[in-house]
């Protein structure tokens, strides 16, 4: 199974008060996306698949994945396919931000992108599946 989203959303704050910029993975995303794991609900010891598109756009951090034929990756499939879980979520440092509440983040390290239930970030969602 294939999905689509945005595991960030520019410019809106998330539900701890920080708000991404445009061009804060520009240096992360020099890595290309198979650098960048793809967890679920940010455990690193459950991958559930692969990341083959991953880059900014107007909007956000848009990712594209196909989820593995292991156990992990079945039981988010199903779940997604069932609109049990729909969020997108990822781990990060901070390289560099500005301001206090809201901070903007403006240089960011991605760690990973997660499948998850309560996603930071309200709007950061799949919306597509295949």
């Amino acid at each position: 199974m294939r999905f689509a989203g945005y595991a960030a959303i520019f410019g809106h704050p998330d539900r701890g008060g920080d708000v991404v910029k445009a061009g804060a993975f520009a240096r992360a995303l020099k890595c290309g996306a198979g650098a960048v794991p793809l967890l679920w609900q940010h455990e690193p010891g459950r991958p559930i698949g692969r990341i083959e598109y991953l880059k900014e756009d107007k909007r956000g951090l848009r990712v594209i994945a196909r989820l593995s034929e292991g156990k992990s990756g079945r039981e988010a499939a199903a779940l997604l396919k069932e609109g049990a879980v729909g969020g997108l979520s990822f781990g990060y440092r901070v390289r560099e931000a500005r301001g206090e509440q809201p901070r903007e983040l403006t240089d960011l390290e991605l760690v990973e992108v997660s499948l998850v239930t309560f996603p930071m970030q309200p709007k950061a969602r799949v919306h597509a599946v295949e």
